[in-house]
C-alpha cells in the first residue's frame, strides 16, 4: 500500500501580548515540537502565525487557511477563557459549517481529571470545507494535555473529511469485532496503546523541554516587560536613602531666602571705595538684626552666611581691612580702613541663588542618595511620595531539604538557597519574607505557593523546574493558578531551566520565578532576573547590573561551554593597570557555594565555536558586577 499523503497542519496563536512581541510565544513551538516528534503521527506543520485577540481577525485567518484548500487540520491556541478580550471561539464558531462537539467534550473531560479549572475553558471545534478546526488553550501544559488527549482520532477525523476509502474497510474491520485496525489507519494502533496512558506519569513524561531556548538578554526583556513600578507610599525623608520618589520635589522657599555674605568681613556701599569707615553694627548668621540702614561712610561688621544689612551692597573680606581704631579691651571695633577696590555685589549670595522659590530640586524617579536626603532637609520636604519596595518571598522546594538548625539526619542536607537568597535580597533593601521548605508533592507545592502568593509580589523558588519526575513547579503553576510560563530554558550556564512566569491572585499580577536548585545557580539567576525585576518595580530606572572589562587570570585556560557562562570571579585592580583583573574563584560546579564567597562578579564567557573551544589567561571579557569592589 502506498504511503498517506502527510496531514498538513496549521498552527494559530491568537494573543495580544504575543502579537505585539511584549511576550513569548511559548504554545505554538510546543504543539509543533509535538507534531515534528510524531505525536500526531503522519503530520507536519504547513502553515503558522500569530494574530490578536480580535474576532476579525481570527474569521479573517480561519476562513483563508481553509478555503485554500492545503491545509487539513487547524490548532489555534488561546482566547477560550472568561476573559473580555478572549472571543476566539465566537471566530471559530462564525466560519465552522458543521459542528465537532465529542472532540470538546474529550478535551473537556481529560482536563477535568487533572484540574478543575479546565471547566472555565470555553473550546470549539468544527469543519469548514476540508478542513477541521480545534480550539487549544493558550498556556502550553493545558495546550499538550489537550491536543494528546484527541491526537490519536485526528488521522481518521481527516479521512473522513476528505472521503477516503480507507474509511469504509476500517469502519466493517471494527464492526467485525476485529481487535487490530487496518493497517492503512495506524492511529487506531496509537490509540490502542496509548488509550490508558496517564500524561502525568514519570514513564510518559516528556523527554525533551518543550519550552524553546532564548538568549539571556531575551529573558531579561521578557521579565522586564511584565515589572511596573509598586504602590506609593509616604515615608520620613531620613529613611529615604536608595528609595525612588514617586513625585517631584519642589522648594517651598528660595535658597539663600536673603542677600547673604559669603565671607568674614564688612557689609559696605561699594561707591564708598576705598578708604577709612566707622563701624555701625554688626551682622552675624543665625541673627535676625534690626541695624539702622548702613549709611556712606560706615560700614557693618558680617559673618560668612549672615544678612546683608540694610544699605549695604558688597561685602569686603577681612584680608583685605585694616584696623585703625578699638575700644581699649579690643571687644568693640570703632574704625577700619578698606584696601582694596569695591564693586557692587561683590562677596554676596543674592535671594534664591541656590534655590529659586517653587525650583523643582529633585524629579520623580531619582533614587535617593545622602546628598538627595540634604536636598530634602534644605527645602523642608520631610514627608516625601515614594515606590513602594516589592515584597520578595523565597520557598525552597526537595524532599532532600531540612532546615539548618536541626541536625542532620540520613539522606537529607540542609537548605542553602533560601537563606542564600533571602539575604541577597535584603542586602538590596527588599522586602523578604520565608515561604519555608516545600515537599514534592503536588498539594504540598500548591499549598505553599497558595500561601506564599497571599502577600508576595515576587515569589522566588528554588528547585523543581529540570526534567526530572519530581520537577513539578510548572504544571502546579499552570494547572492551579492560570499561570503563564514566558520562558522556562536559558542558554546559559549555570541556570539553563530557569523559569519565569506571571499569574492574577485576587486581581493583582504576581511575577514568579523557579530558579534551579542548585546554589549558585539560584544566586547567578537572581542577579540577572530577580534583581533586575525587584530594581524596576521599586521605581529604579537603572536595573541591570553593571558590567566592566576585566583580564582573565587564575586559569591558564578554560574550556568554553556549548553555552554562555557566568564565571565567578574576584575583580581587583594591581598597581597603576587601568584594567582590573578577573581572578577565577576555582571550581565552577553550580552546587559549590564557596566559589561565591570571594566572588564580586560573573566573566561572561562566550559559548564554544568550531573554531575557538578554549579562553586563555589574559584574555578581556565582560564581568558583571555583583558586590562592592
Amino acid at each position: 500500500m502506498e504511503d498517506k499523503p502527510k496531514i498538513s497542519v496549521g498552527l494559530l496563536t491568537v494573543s495580544d501580548r504575543c502579537f505585539k512581541g511584549t511576550t513569548q510565544d511559548l504554545t505554538g513551538p510546543c504543539i509543533q515540537a509535538l507534531i515534528s516528534e510524531g505525536s500526531l503521527i503522519n503530520a507536519e506543520v504547513t502553515v503558522l502565525e500569530c494574530i490578536p485577540d480580535e474576532k476579525v481577525e481570527i474569521v479573517s485567518k480561519l476562513t483563508a487557511w481553509c478555503d485554500r484548500g492545503n491545509v487539513n487540520i487547524i490548532f489555534t491556541m488561546g482566547g477560550t477563557g472568561f476573559s473580555p478580550r478572549d472571543v476566539t471561539p465566537e471566530g471559530t464558531k462564525s466560519v465552522i459549517e458543521k459542528e465537532a462537539p465529542g472532540l470538546n467534550l474529550a478535551m473537556l473531560k481529560g482536563s477535568l481529571e487533572i484540574t478543575p479549572l479546565a471547566m472555565l475553558s470555553r473550546p470549539a471545534c468544527g469543519i469548514r470545507k476540508k478542513t477541521l478546526i480545534v480550539n487549544l488553550p493558550g498556556s502550553p501544559k493545558a495546550a499538550e494535555e489537550c491536543f494528546r488527549i484527541i491526537a490519536p482520532s485526528l488521522q481518521h477525523a481527516v479521512d473522513l473529511i476528505l472521503g477516503s476509502k480507507e474509511v469504509e474497510e476500517t469502519h466493517k474491520k471494527m464492526q467485525e469485532g476485529d481487535s487490530e485496525p487496518v493497517e492503512a489507519s495506524p492511529i487506531f494502533h496509537t490509540c490502542q496503546h496509548k488509550k490508558h496512558r496517564d500524561i502525568n506519569a514519570v514513564a510518559f513524561r516528556p523527554r525533551t523541554s518543550p519550552f524553546p531556548m532564548i538568549t539571556v538578554d531575551e529573558a531579561q526583556i521578557l521579565v522586564l516587560d511584565h515589572c511596573i513600578p509598586a504602590t506609593v507610599e509616604k515615608i520620613y525623608y531620613l529613611d529615604g536613602i536608595n528609595r525612588v520618589l514617586a513625585a517631584d520635589v519642589f522648594a517651598k522657599d528660595p535658597l539663600p531666602p536673603f542677600p547673604a555674605s559669603i565671607k568674614d568681613g564688612y557689609a559696605v556701599i561699594a561707591a564708598d571705595g576705598k578708604g577709612p569707615r566707622k563701624l555701625m553694627g554688626v551682622s552675624v548668621a543665625g541673627s535676625q538684626p534690626e541695624m539702622a540702614k548702613v549709611l556712606p561712610g560706615f560700614c557693618a561688621r558680617i559673618s560668612t552666611g549672615a544678612p546683608l544689612p540694610p544699605g549695604a551692597d558688597s561685602v569686603v573680606m577681612v584680608e583685605e581691612t585694616k584696623l585703625l581704631s578699638a575700644s581699649d579691651d579690643g571687644q568693640t571695633e570703632i574704625e577700619i580702613e578698606i584696601l582694596s577696590d569695591i564693586k557692587v555685589g561683590q562677596e554676596i549670595r543674592p535671594v534664591g541663588f541656590d534655590v529659586k522659590n517653587g525650583e523643582k530640586v529633585l524629579p520623580i524617579g531619582t533614587s535617593l542618595t545622602a546628598s538627595d536626603i540634604g536636598i530634602l532637609a534644605t527645602v523642608g520636604a520631610v514627608d516625601i511620595d515614594v515606590f513602594a519596595l516589592p515584597i520578595v518571598t523565597v520557598l525552597s522546594t526537595g524532599n532532600e531539604l531540612q532546615e539548618s538548625q536541626l541536625a542532620l539526619e540520613k539522606g537529607r542536607i540542609r537548605d542553602t538557597n533560601r537563606p542564600t537568597l533571602m539575604a541577597l535580597f535584603k542586602q538590596h533593601g527588599f522586602h523578604v519574607s520565608d515561604a519555608g521548605i516545600a515537599v514534592d508533592d503536588a498539594e504540598s507545592l500548591y499549598q505553599r505557593l497558595a500561601l506564599a502568593l497571599e502577600t508576595a509580589d515576587v515569589l522566588v523558588s528554588t528547585g523543581g523546574v529540570s526534567m526530572g519526575e519530581k520537577d513539578l513547579l510548572r504544571d502546579v503553576l499552570t494547572s492551579k493558578f492560570g499561570a503563564q510560563i514566558h520562558f522556562a530554558r536559558v542558554n546559559m550556564k549555570p541556570g539553563k531551566p530557569t523559569t519565569f512566569a506571571t499569574c492574577q491572585v485576587k486581581g493583582k499580577s504576581k511575577l514568579i520565578f523557579g530558579l534551579p536548585g542548585n546554589p549558585v545557580s539560584a544566586v547567578v539567576t537572581s542577579h540577572l532576573y530577580v534583581i533586575p525585576a525587584c530594581r524596576k518595580m521599586a521605581g529604579q530606572v537603572k536595573f541591570l547590573p553593571v558590567k566592566i572589562k576585566a583580564e582573565l587570570r587564575g586559569v591558564d585556560s578554560l574550556q568554553l561551554d556549548a553555552r554562555t557562562e557566568y564565571h565567578r570571579v574576584e575583580i581587583q585592580w594591581e598597581g597603576n593597570n587601568p584594567i582590573p583583573r578577573a581572578i577565577s574563584t576555582g571550581s565552577q560546579m553550580s552546587c559549590r557555594l564557596l566559589s561565591m564567597s570571594k566572588a564580586n562578579g560573573l566573566a561572561i564567557l562566550p559559548p564554544k565555536s568550531d573554531k575557538v573551544a578554549h579562553i586563555s589567561q589574559g584574555t578581556l571579557v565582560d564581568v558583571i558586577i555583583i558586590e562592592q569592589l
